[in-house]
């Protein structure tokens, strides 16, 4: 193990109120550390990227353990066993976990899921991880469609949006998308069947919704907070449900998403705003992953992937995700 060479990104500073740069990210080289008790060793192949990875940087939330300056870079991703030690695990199992970004991750054998079918690996760190699991979980707990519903998800184009609408078409909902850029738009009507798409950069928002929702928003599901979700929040229908999972506006101010000052439309429209992390239904994942695979197997549900390639490529990876730049779950192949 100690010939193995290791690379690995580090944490090297907080992006609070500003965007993710390079300069947040330190570069190491160094030997793998064996397996001690109950660990084992997992080469790293895939890596999957989420908004929430800034936030963990930053220690905003406390909904984790905080992390600490030179940390390795925190992430989850999807490998090999290639010593299992003492764990009890198989030399050459496929499994899943938070392995960071490095080539080798030494972590406990306990905090990694095995995994049975790895002839869609990529689609557990996806559709069939922590993306489609907050989609399907998030819906079944706070969106609650129901056949011809109105559903608007803001980030509709992102890895989870692009999962909640396609969920949304499948409850029998007319479902718009909120995304940024023409071919974002063109993306999600033709290729995953929303009903329509808004591109936010073309101003107006509110008037374009109320001509496509004139009887309101019956389920929200807001990935993006700031002045979009304000505008939204005024479009809401009576006992409309407001999901909030993500707040990817505050990546360059810092802290908590700014404010609604429509919130209060919630009272007017008896409507119901609540926030939403995965981890509190663990207990459910098997039930949500059964659906939606049953949904990928008959074409009813399809996965959206942005694979960029290559370790040294990691913070540029991440940053692709404030910029913009991906269509659906970002993900990185290790090794090219």
């Amino acid at each position: 193990m100690s010939e193995m060479r290791n690379r690995q990104w580090l944490i090297a500073a907080r992006p609070i109120g500003r965007e993710v740069v390079e300069s947040d990210f330190e570069y190491r080289e160094g030997a793998v550390r064996a397996p001690g008790a109950g660990e084992a060793v997992v080469q790293v192949e895939l890596l999957g990227f989420d908004p929430a990875l800034k936030g963990w940087m930053e220690n905003i939330g406390g909904y984790v353990a905080p992390t600490e300056i030179g940390d390795i870079m925190r992430g989850r991703g999807i490998g090999t066993v290639i010593d299992p030690g003492a764990s009890g695990l198989a030399k050459g199992a496929k499994v899943a976990g938070t392995l960071g970004w490095q080539d080798y991750a030494t972590v406990p054998a306990s905090e990694l899921e095995i995994i049975e079918d790895d002839a869609q690996l990529s689609h557990h760190l996806g559709v069939l991880g922590t993306t489609g699991l907050t989609a399907y979980l998030g819906l079944k707990h706070i969106g609650q469609p129901f056949p011809g519903d109105t559903m608007v998800i803001t980030g509709a184009a992102g890895a989870v949006g692009s999962v909640v609408g396609q969920i949304g078409r499948i409850a029998g909902c007319r479902v718009i998308g909120i995304a940024g850029g023409a071919d974002k738009c063109r993306m999600l009507v033709d290729e995953l069947g929303f009903d329509a798409a808004l591109d936010y950069r073309e101003g107006n928002l509110s008037k374009r919704m109320r001509e496509l929702a004139p009887e309101g928003i019956d389920v929200l599901w807001d990935n993006v907070g700031g002045v979009i979700l304000d505008d939204l929040l005024a479009r809401i229908a009576m006992h409309a449900r407001v999901v909030i999972c993500g707040g990817i506006s505050r990546s360059k101010t810092g802290g908590m998403p700014v404010g609604p000052s429509n919130y209060f439309n919630i009272v007017f429209k008896r409507a119901t705003m609540r926030g939403f992390i995965l981890m509190d239904h663990a207990a459910e994942y098997d039930e949500a992953r059964t659906r939606l695979k049953r949904w990928i197997a008959d074409g009813r549900l399809q996965s959206r992937e942005d694979m960029q390639v290559g370790l040294e490529n990691a913070p540029r990876t991440l940053m692709r995700l404030f910029e913009g730049k991906n269509v659906g779950k970002q993900l990185l192949r290790v090794t090219d």
